[in-house]
């Protein structure tokens, strides 16, 4: 996965990356470049330091210092050496590469009439590395399923970052675009993806990389409020898909969406139902009884990932599911 995302490096933090330990290459989540302070990687179950002589190490006085040079060519490489092309992306404060991989960028904002226009001088990158992992969300489809499995039931996926709704979403996105006895279905269904950060199907030109399921529409970098009216109108889906909600107008387009008779599966972050309804926005969604499954991935202390399914009466529904699908 990392072999990937190198050739977006300098050539030193390329052959010091390329000295991480097999174990933690394959479990890497983020890799936290800040400029002339320790280089970071954080994986499934920790976090260190990367010695400037190649490997981990524990105290950050021996790890390598990204310079200005190196965060300026890992900038000129994310935006192909064009700045004014990714002007959008700046001013959101990440890019979405090839694969799905997102990088948060940190660094002096440039004000317009008092919004961010873009970010300038910048000199710190979280890579968030992305994973497609098939059959993550199997065992938690029939609990999305009406009797007869005929139509999904309206579900929210609820966790704090990191804990892999973007991976489940996205496996569901296959599953019920795919369909099949295999799968667990009796049909497949029209899925539309609003995929606002490009993470969920990985598009490049358009082109979905992960695998969404063969009956699945993906508009790639649009708004989700926009994207949802606009795949209603033009694709007819029955299940609309969006990462992440929580604005106003996310709100709005999901009500469309449903008065339209189109489901609607989503991700938010927070922990529980509780954390949820100190958001003015998703509370008035909880209130108006909109989503009728609740998806919570969580990883309590010392303990492995979890997953509940609550009904809209905060019944738990599943047998203590154990969350297999990994992070993104």
């Amino acid at each position: 996965m990392i072999r990937s995302l190198l050739p977006f490096f300098s050539a030193d933090m390329q052959q010091i990356l390329a000295t991480l330990p097999t174990r933690i290459a394959a479990e890497l989540q983020e890799i936290r470049i800040r400029e002339e302070r320790p280089l970071e990687v954080v994986w499934a179950s920790g976090c260190g330091f990367v010695s400037d002589k190649g490997g981990l190490c524990a105290d950050p006085g021996q790890a390598y210092r990204p310079t200005r040079r190196d965060c300026a060519e890992l900038l000129e490489q994310l935006t192909q050496h064009s700045m004014y092309t990714f002007e959008e992306e700046l001013k959101r404060g990440f890019i979405t590469v090839s694969g799905g991989h997102r990088i948060g960028l940190a660094g002096r904002t440039v004000l317009e009439q008092g919004k961010v226009k873009y970010i300038k001088d910048v000199s710190g990158f979280n890579v968030r590395l992305a994973r497609e992992w098939k059959n993550a969300a199997k065992p938690v489809l029939s609990y999305l399923l009406e009797p007869g499995g005929e139509r999904v039931y309206r579900t929210l996926i609820v966790s704090p970052p990191q804990q892999g709704k973007t991976t489940l979403v996205r496996d569901l996105a296959r599953l019920l675009g795919t369909g099949g006895a295999d799968n667990g279905l009796r049909r497949s269904f029209k899925i539309g993806i609003v995929d606002e950060r490009s993470e969920i199907a990985a598009c490049v030109k358009g082109v979905p990389r992960f695998d969404v399921g063969y009956r699945t529409d993906v508009l790639d970098g649009c708004p989700k409020a926009e994207g949802m009216m606009m795949m209603i109108r033009s694709m007819s889906p029955e299940v609309l898909i969006a990462d992440e909600i929580g604005r106003a107008e996310d709100a709005l387009a999901i009500h469309e969406a449903l008065h339209a008779g189109v489901g609607v599966i989503a991700t938010a972050h927070g922990r529980d139902a509780a954390e949820l309804r100190r958001r003015p926005i998703l509370r008035e969604l909880l209130e108006d009884g909109v989503f009728d499954r609740f998806v919570v991935l969580a990883r309590p202390p010392g303990a492995g990932p979890e997953t509940a399914v609550y009904d809209k009466q905060g019944k738990r529904l599943d047998d203590r599911l154990a969350w297999r699908g990994g992070l993104s």
